[in-house]
């Protein structure tokens, strides 16, 4: 039954040993205020409108974006990013949910390009983002920080931050950061078994933590390569809001995290996260 799981996670909300970790299916929960792609296909279906890109690899973003940056230059697939995700997404009720927590220091990991998580952010004093770069034009630096107001800092200012936002993807504000091309991805996968790439911030905030994966999908290998890298060393004990069937290697990768599959609509679940929030609020 699904109950008892809610109740573990109403649990943890209540100690505030959760970290929320989204993704791009978060964005589908008000798609009229989504003016982005909001899954990786339809990003992939934008870039290669703008480019012809082999008929083999058009439904592969990460090698259509590598094509382009081959063929094209870099400054290209930014561009074309950039083109992608300045349209402006309002925060939805999950992004405003997640503002609100109330434990300090808060992590966040959103693992998608749009910026509708900063904004909700943007009434907190005291937050910032760490965001992943490419290699390729930040050779050498893995993550770059940024400060409240989108001026890049000190790693050493993300210690005092009370909420701090992973993206380790990169994201479109402040600065049009995007981990999205093959030899992105080799060059962080390459070393994110040592944790490199991996921000220490990060690193000790998810010390004793448990993960809370809404809006994501672990059916290919890149998706469960980030998480199961973000996640080491914290508990033994996650879960992920997964509505219906789970692939033959989602499955087998919630088992080897322990990771719980909560399966209910997102839509669903965020209502139950603000009514239990509500409950929690009374009893008080």
């Amino acid at each position: 039954m699904i109950v008892p799981k809610l109740q573990e996670i109403a649990s943890a909300l209540a100690s505030g040993s959760i970290i929320p970790y989204i993704g791009p299916g978060v964005l589908s929960l008000e798609p009229e205020n989504c003016h982005v792609p909001a899954t990786p296909e339809d990003l992939v279906k934008l870039l290669t409108s703008k480019v012809s890109v082999p008929h083999k690899i058009r439904n592969n973003l990460t090698a259509a974006a590598q094509f382009i940056e081959n063929f094209k230059h870099r400054k290209s697939v930014v561009s074309l990013m950039t083109d992608a995700y300045t349209p402006s997404v309002t925060p939805n009720v999950l992004h405003q949910f997640l503002a609100s927590l109330s434990k300090r220091p808060l992590l966040i990991v959103d693992t998608w390009y749009d910026d509708a998580m900063s904004k909700a952010l943007t009434g907190n004093a005291n937050w910032g983002q760490i965001q992943g770069v490419s290699q390729s034009e930040h050779y050498g630096t893995w993550v770059n920080y940024f400060d409240a107001q989108g001026n890049e800092t000190e790693t050493i200012e993300a210690d005092a931050w009370s909420v701090v936002l992973y993206k380790p993807l990169g994201a479109i504000t402040p600065a049009r950061n995007f981990i999205i091309s093959d030899s992105d991805f080799v060059e962080v996968l390459t070393e994110i078994d040592i944790q490199t790439p991996i921000p220490p911030r990060v690193q000790e905030l998810r010390a004793g933590a448990h993960f809370l994966f809404m809006g994501c999908r672990f059916n290919n290998q890149l998706t469960r390569t980030y998480a199961r890298q973000v996640m080491k060393r914290s508990t033994e004990k996650h879960w992920a809001v997964i509505d219906g069937p789970l692939t033959r290697m989602e499955k087998k990768f919630l088992a080897e995290q322990n990771i719980t599959q909560i399966d209910m609509p997102l839509a669903e679940f965020v209502e139950w996260l603000n009514v239990n929030k509500s409950e929690q609020a009374l009893a008080a």
